[in-house]
């Protein structure tokens, strides 16, 4: 089967055309600045990754411009639509609704749709992304994989806040926890690296990318995870402030003269190591650099985010009452020896043992903990496409 991976934001979307038979990527690419004058990037199996200008009203006509792209006879790699056996979409927020992918129809969308406010800024992209799709390829199957779903196995004590139970009882505030499709991912390929059964591990994933989160994943499921009813809760982020005093919110807005909202938006989008490195830079390779040149903005960013993965690495070895696997992924945590090296300082006492020479590494999977380590330590490459296409092969099938 050829299935086609799409992930939707508000103005951008990432694609993957994926042969299942050989989980090969046939093409990929993204469209950027979707709702005017945009540029699209695609790339080829094999060939070379170009990106052009191009009118992009609406989400519509993005979808129609990589199907267009797919089907060029310079750069394509299909001579039909019809090869296209599948879409596999990516959805941010399924609330309590979805613990597992699903066939989308006009159920599943109004049920998404009814997470909107619990994920203002993903879900109606992701239902923009999917009902383009339907318009421009209809009567191909279309699969809704959600990040949230695979931490619904979370127990009551883990996902509950200590707020009055008549909020979740009315509007289901509760930590659901993003990335799952990563983590999912990542914890399987632990197990197959190892040659072990996941359902005998108990492995903690970080996801540490611009978006980052820690999850416990004890005999396969999801016991817990850091980000919560957003994904604003948990680590320090690129640009996102992670775990606060609630307080902070109307402190800020009376002192400064704004609204609550706002203030969300300063936590959203201009915190994390962005705000800690006093505007210096989200990218940690950016800080990676600072911090060698001895700039202390990027010192103080990279210690306070090294500092609180330890401090969740640490909490989800107490809940799982152990720890067999320590797997770092994303941006990040595959590819930012020094991020890895840093959060190492805090989890030496598990018995990690991470040797510096094989923490010399990018982007490739690799144990770092030496032999004999009572924990083992990895580098393991996420593939969220990879995970969305296998289980949008099996549903179709």
């Amino acid at each position: 089967m050829k299935v086609l991976v799409i992930n939707c934001g508000s103005s951008s979307l990432k694609y993957q055309l994926i042969d299942s038979d050989t989980e090969g990527v046939l093409a990929k690419g993204l469209c950027e600045r979707i709702g005017g004058e945009g540029e699209i990037t695609h790339q080829p199996e094999g060939g070379e990754k170009k990106k052009e200008a191009a009118s992009m009203p609406d989400h519509k006509v993005a979808i129609q411009l990589v199907l267009n792209k797919l089907l060029d006879k310079e750069v394509g790699v299909i001579s039909d639509l019809k090869e296209i056996d599948a879409v596999g979409h990516r959805i941010v927020h399924g609330g309590e609704k979805f613990a597992s992918s699903v066939v989308i129809d006009d159920e599943v969308l109004a049920e998404v749709e009814s997470c909107n406010d619990l994920a203002p800024l993903h879900n109606p992209a992701n239902l923009i992304g999917i009902r383009a799709c339907m318009a421009v390829m209809p009567g191909v199957p279309m699969v809704g994989v959600f990040d949230t779903a695979f931490h619904q196995t979370m127990p009551s004590k883990a996902y509950l806040y200590g707020i009055p139970y008549e909020y979740y009882e009315k509007y289901k505030v509760r930590r659901y926890g993003f990335h799952g499709t990563s983590h999912d991912f990542v914890s399987k390929r632990v197990a197959e690296i190892l040659g072990k059964d996941v359902k005998d591990l108990k492995i903690i994933v970080c996801h540490l990318g611009n978006g980052a989160s820690v999850s416990a994943v004890m005999n396969g499921v999801s016991i817990d995870t850091s980000m919560g009813l957003t994904p604003l809760e948990g680590l320090m982020m690129g640009t996102r402030s992670g775990d606060l005093d609630p307080a902070v919110v109307t402190f800020l807005a009376e002192k400064e003269g704004i609204s609550a909202d706002e203030v969300v938006n300063i936590l959203n989008k201009k915190s994390g190591v962005l705000g800690l490195s006093d505007g210096l830079s989200n990218d940690f390779r950016d800080l990676q650099l600072a911090r060698a040149e001895g700039n202390e903005m990027a010192i103080q960013a990279l210690e306070g985010y090294a500092y609180r993965v330890g401090k969740y690495i640490g909490s989800y070895v107490a809940a799982m009452n152990g720890v067999d696997v320590i797997a770092f992924t994303a941006g990040a945590g595959e590819n930012n020896d020094c991020v890895r090296e840093l959060i190492g300082q805090y989890i030496g006492y598990l018995g990690t043992n991470i040797d510096p020479e094989k923490n010399k590494v990018r982007g490739e999977e690799r144990i770092l903990s030496d032999e004999g380590s009572k924990v083992i330590t990895m580098v393991v490459p996420t593939n969220e496409e990879l995970a969305i296409a296998r289980e949008t092969v099996r549903l179709v099938k």
